[in-house]
């Protein structure tokens, strides 16, 4: 960024229990503060030391904060050197990540990838946890979970069907506010209930499709789809969610980056 001298420094983020994870709330004050400022491209931010004094942060949210920026395009970095706002070229070409490195929602990513989600509800339902699920959940069996199946689609197209489990009580009110999951995303409404979600364990394998799932994503049977099961915690590590999601093999790709730390 320039240093000039009448450039306030971006706030601190808010510290709120039901709002967005501290992360991202710091992607968006510098996203912010570059747009205040009219950075353009080839600027540089300041050090890492300094915007974490000045956001009050750790050094480790805020390189997820950054590195959120640089899959969006907005910035770049070169070793070395810092954090620099994304030239030209990085802008029109950088290919964001399909595959998300940092946990974010179906509806979430098709936003980031400038896609219209949506979905068909098959099922939503409460029903008491199996002994397998209640084992998964680390709650005792019969507890009531809130059951959600969507075939989801981007632009129209259905790409997949998600199979979402939570545990009820974590969706306090639900019923009572008519939220409709054609358009609602269930993140969402489990952060607003103040449920912050941290880390997902998940096993990806790939299958054919049977006669069912191929007539919810309008494929052939034995087409092959992408499967995606996991279970996803919270910030203090509790278990609150369990998902499988099959995903169109001819209509998805993933794809991510791996590199060392």
């Amino acid at each position: 960024m320039r240093d000039d001298a009448d450039a306030r420094p971006p706030r601190a983020p808010r510290r709120t229990s039901g709002s967005d994870p501290l992360w991202r709330q710091a992607a968006d004050v510098i996203r912010a503060d570059i747009e205040r400022r009219g950075l353009t491209e080839g600027d540089k931010l300041p050090s890492e030391r300094d915007l974490c004094a000045r956001l009050e942060i750790s050094r480790v949210t805020l390189r997820k904060a950054l590195g959120y920026l640089v899959d969006q395009g907005m910035l770049t970095a070169t070793h070395g050197r810092g954090w620099f706002v994304a030239t030209a070229p990085a802008a029109s070409t950088a290919s964001p990540r399909d595959w998300p490195n940092d946990l974010e929602s179906f509806t979430a990513t098709a936003r980031r990838k400038r896609m219209t989600p949506a979905s068909l509800v098959l099922r939503q339902i409460r029903r008491p946890a199996t002994l397998d699920e209640a084992d998964r959940l680390d709650v005792p069996a019969g507890t009531e979970l809130f059951a959600l199946d969507r075939v989801r689609l981007l632009n129209d197209v259905r790409i997949a069907v998600d199979r979402t489990l939570v545990v009820a009580e974590l969706l306090a009110g639900l019923d009572e506010d008519e939220v409709d999951f054609t358009s609602a995303s269930l993140f969402e409404e489990l952060r607003r209930r103040g449920v912050e979600m941290d880390r997902s364990e998940a096993t990806i394998e790939a299958r054919t499709a049977d006669g069912e799932l191929a007539g919810h994503l309008e494929i052939g049977p034995g087409s092959p789809v992408l499967v995606l099961d996991q279970t996803i915690h919270d910030k203090d590590r509790r278990p609150v969610l369990l998902s499988v999601v099959e995903y169109s093999g001819e209509r998805y790709r993933l794809r991510t980056t791996l590199q060392t730390v």
